[in-house]
């Protein structure tokens, strides 16, 4: 087990609101806010996307906060979506800035014709946050896909 320092309430607000911010991303974009999603990042952000976590090479990088405009507008192709977040981690918290890791199943329903199929994804995200004005926001934002599975749904 685990033993933990005394943290104070500072840090925990900000380990609280960090939290927050990774679960309104997930919450804006099943409700295709992408105005709100957007906000969650600073205008110079840095969105990196690697469809195969295991190819250094990224599939799409984007270096601002206008840039993720269709990124966002994609989830419309879905009939649903569910980001379901789970584990997150915080690696370094230093008054303006932050590090950390979440985990995310992403679940996407395609509606074709009388058909409908699922494809769930499992998403980890290396994010850098840093606080501006009193409030947390993505500077970076690395989207690791470490698996895929599609199937059909009754």
């Amino acid at each position: 087990m685990s033993k933990y320092a005394t943290i104070s309430p500072s840090e925990a607000a900000d380990r609280l609101a960090i939290r927050e911010l990774v679960e309104a991303y997930a919450h804006c974009a099943d409700r295709r806010d992408a105005k709100g999603q957007m906000s969650l990042f600073t205008t110079g952000t840095h969105f990196v996307v690697y469809m195969d976590a295991k190819d250094p090479t990224p599939s799409q990088e984007l270096h601002s906060r206008e840039a993720l405009v269709p990124v966002f507008a994609d989830l419309n192709k879905y009939a649903a979506t569910t980001h379901f977040v789970g584990q997150s981690t915080i690696f370094t918290l230093t008054g303006e800035r932050a590090t950390g890791e979440a985990y995310c199943l992403a679940h996407h329903v395609t509606v074709d014709g009388g058909k409908r199929s699922l494809m769930l994804a499992s998403l980890r995200y290396l994010d850098t946050f840093v606080k501006m004005d009193g409030a947390w926001l993505f500077a970076e934002r690395l989207l690791y896909v470490d698996w895929m599975e599609e199937r059909a749904l009754s």
